[in-house]
């Protein structure tokens, strides 16, 4: 079993930056991969980034040299640092691990077994 607690969403203005952070505890295995996921009112669940256990990530087009994915395995933390942040940025973010292992760690809902709560981040103009 893995557990997942996010944080350090908020308000900002456009242009601005935030830092989540998601703190795991339990199996390690299920932590090979990990991502980031989020949902706007109204919309699915969408995939914004992963990291595998070496250290490789992946993005979602729309955060692509804007947002960056890393992991710090002493604190058993996973963070997601958003920067020029933009009004279409505004939804709730999630935490993501367990992968299943037919994944490869893909950037989709279905490849993750457990989930955070959620943090919330709104971005205004």
């Amino acid at each position: 079993q893995v557990q997942l607690v996010e944080s350090g969403g908020g308000s900002v203005q456009a242009g601005g930056s935030l830092r989540l952070s998601c703190a795991a505890s339990g199996d390690r295995y299920s932590r090979n991969c990990m991502g980031w996921f989020r949902q706007a009112p109204g919309k699915e669940r969408e995939g914004v980034a992963t990291i595998d256990s070496d250290g490789s990530t992946r993005y979602a087009d729309s955060v692509k040299g804007r947002f960056t994915i890393s992991q710090d395995n002493a604190k058993n933390t996973l963070y997601l640092q958003m920067n020029s942040l933009k009004r279409e940025d505004t939804a709730m973010y999630y935490c993501a691990a367990d992968p299943r292992w037919w994944a490869g760690c893909r950037l989709v809902t279905s490849a993750f077994g457990t989930w955070g709560q959620g943090t919330q981040v709104t971005v205004s103009s």
